[in-house]
């Protein structure tokens, strides 16, 4: 259950610490300090594995979101014209197990109970979608390269060092105070693990649009989503606001409640949580989060792709030599 006391409080702990924060943290520094050392021998140990086409990771360090969602979109959007593409992703908080597949060459194959919203998000908004789920993002690989993918894309995938990929991370848009791993801080991988990134991404690298789908005079905001404060920017478009914890799955008597206490004509919703709330048969504005990459970015992708499959094709013809 959401409690905004909370969530208000451990914003404050990761991001503005006042005294009684700094000291709970400092407390919990050897935890942080084991938890630390188990990630850095993860990391280290790990022998990464190269698949036959290449891979994508976008991701992040630090706990909630950090804009992954669009930006794996606006890859998948610069680069399906020239590659048959799959996302991955784990699908956080859904109600299958194993490996599902959410969608294939736009057609969805399961609803969003089994998929999890992020990935139903994918499959809805994108056209032309293939993406699966899985908590084995290597079966979910090899299942991808059996139906035809010739690139894939993961969707928070830094922490799997067991695979060959392009490692793409965001800084948040807003920087924790305190730069320790959990729990005396907000970095799930250590701040230093930015340099085992290929690709370092702030938010002035990348452009984003906000645009509102069917808007109405009276709208509310509802939010399921990691650091809702981050869409503070159109409380004064709307009639008041609600949150929940990521990943909050809504009820029709819920939403129904809430259009009815602010006497709202609409809910707005993000696209993450607009799969959750579409079969409702309420009327619904939708915030839509557009991002563009810049060309440099377009370009580093394009580059990483062209010689993969070169050195792929060298290994191809060395093996061919060795059996002639």
């Amino acid at each position: 259950m959401f409690n905004p006391k909370l969530h208000a409080w451990l914003e404050r702990y990761f991001y503005q610490p006042g005294y009684f924060e700094i000291v709970i943290s400092t407390l919990l520094l050897p935890f942080s300090l084991i938890y630390y050392c188990l990630v850095w021998v993860k990391f280290k140990l790990a022998k990464p594995v190269k698949f036959s086409i290449p891979i994508i990771s976008v991701g992040n360090l630090i706990l909630g979101g950090s804009g992954k969602t669009p930006l794996t979109k606006a890859i998948f959007n610069e680069f399906s014209n020239k590659y048959k593409i799959f996302i991955i992703l784990r699908g956080y908080k859904r109600e299958s197990k194993g490996m599902q597949i959410v969608a294939l060459n736009g057609v969805i194959k399961c609803d969003v109970a089994t998929s999890g919203d992020e990935a139903m998000e994918y499959a809805i908004s994108l056209k032309n979608a293939n993406v699966i789920v899985s908590n084995d993002r290597k079966i979910a690989i090899d299942k991808a390269i059996s139906l035809g993918a010739n690139l894939v894309i993961l969707d928070d995938g830094f922490g799997k060092a067991d695979i060959y990929k392009l490692n793409i991370l965001l800084h948040p848009a807003k920087e924790p105070r305190l730069n320790f791993t959990i729990p005396s801080g907000v970095y799930r991988y250590p701040k230093s693990f930015y340099n085992l990134a290929d690709i370092t991404l702030k938010s002035s690298d990348i452009i984003k649009e906000n645009s509102i789908i069917k808007p109405t005079d009276k709208m509310v905001l509802v939010s399921g989503i990691a650091n809702p404060s981050r869409l503070s920017f159109i409380y004064d478009r709307c009639v008041g606001y609600e949150h929940f914890g990521d990943h909050h799955k809504f009820s029709k008597f819920e939403c129904e409640s809430i259009l009815k206490k602010y006497n709202a004509d609409s809910l707005l919703v993000t696209q993450k949580d607009y799969v959750k709330i579409k079969d409702f048969g309420l009327k619904l504005s939708i915030l839509e989060l557009k991002t563009t990459i810049l060309p440099n970015l377009i370009d580093k992708i394009d580059m990483f792709i062209k010689s993969y499959q070169i050195s792929d094709r060298i290994y191809s013809n060395s093996q061919k030599g060795d059996l002639c």
